[in-house]
Order: C-alpha cells, then structure tokens, then sequence
C-alpha cells in the first residue's frame, strides 16, 4: 500500500493542494464542538461513566482525522479518517448493548464483533445501491433498531435514538450526492455530511451520558 498515493474523492476538491477542499476541512470544527459540547454535558452529569469520555475523546479524534483527509488527499489520512468512525461505531455499539440492553461483557463482545463483520461484509452487497456510503448503513440500521427495542423500556432513550437515525439518514444522503451533483454545484455536499454527522454523534453519545445518570446511583 502506498500510504502517500494522493485521493481525489470529492467534489470540491480541484487539485492537490492543501486547501482544495475548504469546505470539507472547515466544517470538521463541527465535530470538535460536538465533542467539547458533551464533554461539558459529561461534566455536568457528573462523570459516571469511563465509556462516555472514550465517545467523546473519539468524537474530537473523528474531525482531526477527517481534517487531514480534505487538506492532505493522501491514503495515510484516509485511514486517521475512517479507522476512528470504525472505532467509535464499534465503542458505541457494545455500550449500547452493555447499556441499554443490560447484556453481559462477553455477551456484548460477542455481538461487537458480529456487527463488526456485518460491517466490513456488508458493503459488497450493498455498494451497488449506496456506493461507498454502504460501510454506514449497518450503523443506521443499529440507530433504528434499538429504538425500536427501548420504544417500551426506555422511551427517552429510544426517542434519542430515533432522532439519531432520522438525522443519519440525512447526512447519509447528502454523502451521497456530492459526486452525482458535482456539475450542478461545485462545492459538492460532502461538507453537510460532516455537519450533520457531528450532530448524530452528539446525540448519541448524549443519550448514553443521560442513560449513565439515570442508573449509576
């Protein structure tokens, strides 16, 4: 693999200097002040729960790596782009389970690392529909599902959640268009995935934060 083969992967991006794609690399703040935003909320909560601050820790890590994919277009910044968003839906995805489905460790591993298959399997067959948006689409159907399993147990936290995944399908489509409307809009829309997905990690990581205060005595 070579790790300094340049990306040309989106639409605003022109050429291969570092600010080709401003837009894309600005917007990454949104993902530092989502993180900064639930940290304070950690704070506030009462900082019950070792989990929620890795969340957060991974939010702020997700913008800086993002940040180096739009301004350096190498493959090396590709991969500080898309191994912290593996990481942290993968984190979520088993304190979810520990969390809000009260399942034991080896239990939550267990199911960690089958949504983890589904992850890294599930783009081959999918690809053709949603294109190199299909690695997320496990991810949103992990929202929609545990909503629907708190809906009785937990309405609050099944509420987050839905609105989590509401948002994520959102952000997945404008993902999805930036390159189908290249030539009607320039600056593509891959900058209101970032903006958008800030938000779904907010309220996710959120709603476990509030989950946390409401049963760790």
């Amino acid at each position: 693999m070579d790790l300094l083969r340049q990306v040309d992967a989106y639409c605003e991006r022109t050429d291969f200097s570092f600010w080709s794609e401003p837009l894309n690399a600005i917007t990454n703040l949104a993902f530092i002040l989502a993180a900064l935003a639930a940290f304070m909320l950690w704070r506030k909560a009462g900082r019950k729960d070792a989990g929620a601050l890795v969340l957060i820790l991974l939010m702020a890590t997700i913008g800086v790596g993002s940040f180096l994919f739009h301004t350096y277009a190498t493959i090396w910044a590709m991969l500080l782009d898309v191994i912290p968003i593996m990481i942290f839906m993968l984190v979520y995805f088993y304190l979810a389970t520990r969390a809000y489905l009260a399942a034991g460790r080896l239990q939550a591993v267990v199911a960690t690392l089958g949504f983890l298959g589904v992850l890294l399997g599930a783009p081959q067959f999918i690809e053709p529909i949603f294109g190199s948006s299909g690695g997320y689409v496990p991810a949103l159907l992990a929202m929609w599902g545990f909503a629907a399993i708190l809906m009785r147990k937990d309405p609050e936290t099944a509420r987050a959640l839905a609105i989590a995944g509401a948002v994520f399908t959102l952000s997945l489509a404008f993902r999805m268009m930036d390159e189908p409307i290249c030539s009607h809009i320039a600056l593509g829309t891959h900058f209101l995935w970032h903006i958008f997905n800030s938000i779904v990690l907010f309220v996710l990581t959120r709603a476990f934060i509030r989950f946390k205060a409401r049963t760790i005595a």
